[in-house]
This record gives structure tokens, sequence and C-alpha cells, in this order.
């Protein structure tokens, strides 16, 4: 979708569809401009409570999907990630309901975490990863308040965007099926079914049974049915483990019970242990390679996001453009440095927000609402950590899923579409990177419209990315060739 930088003449007072204002309106009415978008309070106080009942999950699988090693081989435990994850997203959800005033509502961008776990820790330690959060928020921030933002989402094909949306769906389905135990690496073959090309345990067939629960639940249009699965996974692992079916052993991170009391003080051993610097032996062409990989997996699918959920809340008129657009984006960069500082990964819009607005959620009010539940669960880790690591990674497919469904605004025919769209789509799963996917979309794009003699539609934007990735691909060569180690 093309994004105009223009925004309309309207201010946020007066969008959405005009109704009569009563007298005598409440400050909260006035402030949230609740009558004038056509809305009540109970109306916004449910649609926030939904849109958290949709996205709670990401409690869940953002601790998931960080759980692995950084490169001096430390970990970040549960506990502390658990309340890093839901401090941010309630901070930043507060942040656009009373600042932005919109429905929206932020948590952890899985494509961001999937980036932060798989290409940034194996290079450098996590508190300088989570300082690649932060210097991408900023980039961000940056490219909203210079206005730069508008000639990059016209300048980067509207195919290859989905490509790279899409790429990160099967990236991330993948890390599902792997953490799950589904997917094992293969002693003749680079993957396998299970450990030895078929399924062993019980807590593997509990993801599968889970995944198509939650299938089964989408398909019959039921609300929050991520959650749902989640909460009956968790509840058939606990009776099974209770009842002594299942080995505690064969969980692949704990077996699923409460320790303790349900309610506990939350654990913020991660909010600061950020590092910027030490990046040496990685080299300046990978940390820009990083922040540019991090931006492009985060700023997006938020543009897509918030311009897609603010026209089904009638604030966005037929060019894309809704009052307090600005704003909104600017709180989104603004969370990839609040999570980096948290220790919970970049913040970003969640589509789940749809929900509360199908709900009948207008204004920031509802925000507000997803914010403080997200508040009220720092208090209620020991409950999230309850959570089998196959029960959670079931809803990492699902997302993964939702992703890849972007293949329907693809033209397949047109080769230099499809191609690029391709190439970007399965080489992020196949290479384990996000990085390697994109610039061989870039690549690929420039080379073929060149090829058809369309060099003049590409852009300069999109030769530069091609030269910058080329020397991406080719670094290894040109160091050797300049004797740089």
């Amino acid at each position: 979708m093309t994004q105009q930088s223009l925004e309309p003449g309207t201010t946020a007072e007066d969008a959405g569809e005009g109704t009569r204002v009563p007298a005598g309106r409440s400050w909260l009415d006035r402030y949230f401009h609740i009558s004038r978008r056509g809305s009540t309070l109970a109306r916004e106080v449910r649609g926030g409570v939904t849109t958290f009942m949709a996205m709670a999950y990401i409690l869940l699988l953002n601790p998931l999907i960080l759980s692995g090693k950084d490169a001096a081989g430390d970990t970040l435990g549960q506990k502390a990630l658990i309340t890093a994850t839901a401090f941010a997203a309630a901070l930043t959800t507060l942040l656009m309901g009373f600042v932005g005033k919109v429905p929206l509502a932020l948590a952890a961008g899985l494509s961001v975490s999937g980036v932060l776990s798989s290409q940034v820790a194996p290079q450098m330690t996590w508190p300088q990863a989570m300082g690649m959060c932060v210097l991408y928020g900023v980039a961000i921030m940056l490219l909203v308040v210079t206005g730069l933002r508008e000639m990059i989402m016209n300048a980067i094909p509207l195919a290859l965007k989905h490509g790279i949306t899409m790429g990160i769906g099967l990236f991330i389905a993948l890390i599902g099926f792997y953490k799950s135990g589904f997917v094992h690496q293969g002693e003749a073959t680079p993957v396998t079914l299970g450990p030895a090309g078929e399924l062993a345990g019980w807590p593997v067939l509990l993801f599968a049974g889970t995944l198509l629960l939650i299938f089964m639940l989408q398909a019959r249009g039921v609300p929050g049915a991520i959650l749902i699965g989640i909460v009956s996974g968790t509840v058939v692992a606990a009776v099974l483990n209770a009842a002594g079916v299942v080995d505690p052993k064969q969980w692949a991170a704990g077996a699923p019970e409460l320790h303790g009391g349900a309610v506990s003080m939350p654990d913020f051993s991660l909010f600061g242990h950020v590092e910027f610097g030490g990046w040496g032996k990685v080299g300046a062409m990978t940390v820009g390679m990083i922040v540019f990989t991090l931006v492009l997996a985060g700023f997006f699918d938020a543009m897509a996001t918030i311009i897609g959920v603010g026209t089904e809340a009638g604030l966005a008129d037929d060019r894309g453009r809704m009052p307090g657009l600005s704003k909104a984006l600017f709180i989104d960069g603004a969370g990839g440095a609040i999570g980096g500082v948290a220790g919970g990964s970049g913040q970003t819009v969640f589509i789940e927000s749809a929900t509360g607005v199908g709900e009948g959620a207008r204004t920031g009010l509802a925000s507000v609402v997803t914010g403080a539940f997200f508040a009220a669960c720092l208090f209620f880790t020991p409950l999230t950590a309850i959570v089998p690591q196959e029960v959670a990674s079931a809803a990492l497919v699902v997302i993964g899923a939702m992703m890849l469904m972007n293949a329907r605004h693809v033209d397949w025919a047109d080769r230099a579409t499809a191609i690029p769209v391709f190439l970007t789509v399965v080489l992020m799963p196949f290479t384990y990177t996000i990085t390697t996917g994109v610039a061989a979309g870039v690549i690929s794009y420039v080379a073929i419209k060149t090829a058809q003699g369309k060099a003049r539609e590409i852009g300069a934007f999109m030769w530069g990315l091609a030269v910058i990735f080329l020397v991406y691909f080719a670094l290894n060569p040109i160091e050797g060739w300049l004797g740089v180690h």
C-alpha cells in the first residue's frame, strides 16, 4: 500500500464517523474522543480485553524464541524474559493509548525476536543484541521524523514486502517445529521427522494436537483461538504430567508444574542490560546489516498493520491516511528502543489489535485497557511459566501460517515478481537467516528487471540496496583480497 506523507486535514478529535456529542461529557470521553468516534466506554473496555486475550500468547512465545545461547554461551532466564516481555508490552501499549489515542496494542515482534535469536545472538552477547534493538528503534524514529518512511515504503516493491513477511513466517514456523521436537536434525539428512524418522513421546504429540486445535478454532472463526489452544494444551499437559503418564525428562524445557505460589514479584534483572560497543569481532558491515534487517523486520509490518487496523476502525481515509499516523509510527519505533532497554526484544504493533476493533474499539482507551492487563501479568509469571515449550511452539507454527497468507497478493505469473519472492521466502528458513532472504530477493529483482530492459523502473534506492547486498555476499573473498581478517 502506498503511503502518503500528508496527514488528513481533520484532527483526531474529528476522526471517524461523526456523531452528535452529548452535553456533559466526562473527561475520559473528552480526552479519548469516545463519543466523536461513535463508541462507548463499554465498547472500549470490551475491545481492550479482547485484544489482550488475542495477543497474550506473546508472553509465552517471546521467551521461547529468545531462549537460546549467545556468542558467550549465556542464556536469558525465563522468568526475567516473561517480566521484560510483559513490561515492554504494557509500557508501549499504554503510550499508544494515551499519546497516539488509537486502538493499537504493541508487544515483542516475533520477526524481530527471530532475528535476534538466530542472527544476532550467535555473533555477540545478549546485552549487545539488545543494543542493536535500541539502535533499530532510534533508526525508525528518525525515519518517521525526517519523512523518509514514505521514500522507503515506495522504493521497495510491494511484492518483495509480501515476500519478506512470508519468509519470516516460514522461518518462525520452522523454529516452532524444531522447538517442539516435531523436526530434528537428521544423521543422513539435514532434517527429519522426530529424532529417528518418527515422533517420539507424549509432548510432541501434544504439540500436534494443540496445533490442530488452534487451526480448527480459527477455521470456525473463534476469537482468541491461539490463546484458547495454548490454555487447553497446557491443561492437558499438566494432567498428563500429574498422572505420571509422561516422564518429566521428556519435556523440552521442564515439566508443566507450578513451583510455589501463582503470584510473585516481577524479575527485572534484564532491565538496562544494554551494551553499545565491543562489536570489533563482527565488523561494521555486519552491525549495519543487523540494524538494517531489524528495521526491515519491524518497520514495514508496522506500517501496514497501523493502516490496516486504522482503516478497519474507520480512522483512515481511502488514501491510507489517518489522524495521528506519525505519532503511532513514532511510538512503534520507540518500542524498539524500549524493548531493548527492558531486555525483551523490540516492540511493534500487533495485527491482533483488529480483534478489539471488531468488538467496537475506536479510541486509545482500548489500548490503555490492554496495557493495564499486560502490566497485571507482571505479577503472575509463575502461571505463565507452566506452559510447556511444546504447547507454545504450536502457536509459532500458527503465526507462521498466518504470515504466509500474503502469498495471495503475489502475481506468480510474473517472473520478475515470482522469482525474487521465491528466493526471499525459501532462503530465510533454508539458511536460518532473514538477511540472506532479503538480500537474494533484492539482487534477483534488480537483475531480472535489468535483463528485461526495465532498469529505469528499479529506482536508486533499490540499486543501492543491491550493491550493499552484493558486498554482503562477497564479504569473505573481499576481506581476503584486502588482507583483512
